[in-house]
């Protein structure tokens, strides 16, 4: 479910006529680029918003196939009713995705305790309330597939000034893997997705925040944050088109993978991490095995002096 955003103006599909089989809930930036792909590929779409009007405005007569929500991410309540008028209105729920999110910049220490929760609120907590609100739906019809869009940031951390982000990002995926395990015995499927650099709002005005307080001191924070907004905004290598047919064919995979990388750029810097880490878990291997070796050491060490001390002990209570 990609929540709280908008739909693609549809208004010029409504005389098309389509076989829908299967009801997908999204938000704005999924929904940019992928409604007419669903729609051509037989899917009833739940886009949901913080603005309804600009829904009702874009999606025109299509009401048939396109149901627009207003939903507050971070109110379970809202998001609970919103779930239960998608059940209603189309009968099922069989693909969430769950692509709430928008950028925090700065360091760690820059950034406040209501900027951090702000971030997590949304990023995670929000993501959070979709699964446990859609899950009894996917249980009872023994179906699903939910796609939680993490970030590159959620498998790579080390962008100067994106901490908090990467942290939820990180959360994102971390509980991705663990909700895979919980639900496959349901026949329900989670992925989730890493995104690199796509042409998409992300790092536009309203989807990206700056700190509130910024110190001088982080040169490199700042300098990750102007190359962010001034150069790689608009400039970025992937194609959100793209992306969405790979998300709309990896829905139809009977064992679709957890983990799904998006973009040459991604693939580039996910290869490149393993490379750091499995050279730095080489270099330090040998490092581990002495320790374990000398606390391994101690341990026989001080179990002996246990050993000889009680046997002291014994004769002399002779």
């Amino acid at each position: 479910m990609l929540p709280d955003k908008t739909v693609l103006p549809l208004c010029h599909y409504k005389n098309k006529k389509y076989g829908h089989k299967k009801s997908v809930v999204c938000n704005k930036r999924f929904q940019r680029f992928g409604a007419q792909k669903l729609l051509n590929e037989g899917f009833r779409v739940v886009a949901t918003t913080r603005n309804i009007q600009s829904l009702v405005i874009d999606v025109g007569d299509a009401l048939d196939v396109i149901l627009p929500l207003e939903v507050n991410l971070t109110d379970n309540e809202s998001v609970k009713n919103a779930i239960a008028k998608s059940v209603s209105h189309f009968g099922q729920i069989d693909i969430v995705v769950n692509n709430a999110g928008y950028g925090q910049i700065g360091a760690l220490e820059e950034l406040t305790d209501v900027e951090v929760k702000s971030n997590f609120d949304v990023n995670v907590f929000g993501s959070l309330n979709i699964i446990r609100n859609v899950m009894p739906y996917l249980r009872d019809q023994k179906s699903g597939h939910i796609f939680n869009i993490s970030s590159i940031g959620g498998f790579i951390g080390g962008f100067a000034g994106w901490g908090i982000y990467c942290a939820t990002k990180f959360a994102v995926a971390g509980l991705t893997e663990s909700l895979a395990e919980e639900v496959k015995a349901f026949g329900i499927k989670a992925t989730v997705v890493y995104p690199g650099y796509f042409r998409i709002d992300f790092l536009s005005k309203g989807s990206v925040k700056t700190p509130a307080h910024s110190i001088e001191d982080y040169e490199a924070a700042r300098q990750y944050e102007k190359a962010h907004l001034n150069d790689i905004n608009g400039n970025q290598p992937n194609d959100p088109e793209k992306a969405a047919d790979v998300l709309i064919a990896t829905s139809k995979e009977e064992n679709p993978p957890v983990h799904l990388f998006l973009g040459s750029n991604a693939y580039e810097m996910v290869y490149n991490e393993i490379g750091i880490v499995t050279k730095g878990t080489e270099q330090w291997k040998d490092f581990h095995l002495i320790n374990r070796i000398i606390i391994l050491t101690i341990l026989l060490t001080n179990l002996g002096c246990v050993f000889n001390k009680a046997t002291t002990m014994e004769k002399s209570e002779k």
